[in-house]
């Protein structure tokens, strides 16, 4: 899409850019067509000096990293693995964020995963997914809503989140750890205004981001879960737009108002 990767966004003169965008990035950032993907992107790169970019995802840090360089677009920050990762865009951990990864370490204890294991070996239906990194343990969900709602009642039971998304997603995490809360954490960390942060997915793993307070958009080829949880809740528009084009839209009623809230609208 571009040559070379844009710089992160300075600060304004108050300390805080005009605008915090958090957005996921299967189906809503990389979602549309290329012409609304070039459209988002040319957009965020005219803006650079007022938006902060925070990617917000349940794929790894390689694969965020992988994808900014692709599109030359720089995210400050990348929120990843479902929540249970987060680095700065220009590569490791900024001290500013060592607060939020010792929270993420003391929520994930060394025999974390072999506790998941013991359990999941008794639900073959749910094979594992290969690759998969961060504080969590990722499946697949098959066919059995039954072994489902039986693995995740005993994995709740050892004090973890399960999370199913998109109908085929079955993610094991740390007990209060998803994109929302690591997300709230992470700009309390930086000393940004909540207010100024504008929030996009598609799928129920982006549930918790509209649920911590955050003006949202979820774009229209959202899953139909989603939907009816957002339904009447405020401060969150169900746009008309797919992928790119519905945070587009969005990002740019929210700039111009500096966070203004007035044009939401939630049927």
């Amino acid at each position: 899409m571009r040559g070379s990767a844009a710089c992160a966004a300075p600060p304004r003169d108050d300390g805080a850019p005009r605008v915090v965008l958090a957005t996921d990035l299967d189906g809503t950032f990389v979602g549309g067509s290329p012409r609304q993907r070039a459209q988002l992107y040319d957009w965020l790169l005219r803006h650079r000096d007022e938006v902060m970019l925070v990617f917000v995802s349940g794929r790894g840090q390689a694969h965020m990293r992988d994808l900014a360089r692709s599109i030359g677009l720089t995210p400050d920050y990348m929120i990843g693995d479902v929540g249970t990762t987060v680095e700065s865009g220009q590569g490791g951990h900024a001290p500013a964020l060592a607060a939020v990864t010792r929270w993420l370490d003391s929520r994930w204890p060394a025999q974390a995963p072999a506790r998941i294991d013991e359990v999941m070996r008794r639900h073959p239906g749910l094979p594992e997914q290969e690759g998969v990194s961060g504080r969590r343990k990722s499946y697949f969900l098959g066919s059995d809503a039954l072994a489902a709602e039986d693995a995740a009642a005993e994995l709740r039971a050892l004090g973890f989140d399960v999370l199913v998304s998109d109908d085929r997603y079955f993610d094991v995490l740390p007990r209060g750890v998803q994109k929302g809360p690591t997300l709230l954490r992470t700009l309390r960390a930086l000393r940004l205004p909540l207010r100024r942060t504008l929030v996009a997915g598609d799928t129920l793993n982006d549930l918790s981001m509209f649920r911590s307070g955050f003006s949202g958009v979820a774009v229209a080829n959202r899953e139909p879960r989603l939907e009816q949880a957002l339904r009447g809740r405020q401060r969150v528009h169900l746009s008309a737009h797919p992928g790119a084009a519905g945070v587009l839209e969005a990002l740019q009623r929210f700039h111009a108002t500096g966070g203004g809230r007035t044009w939401l609208h939630n049927w």
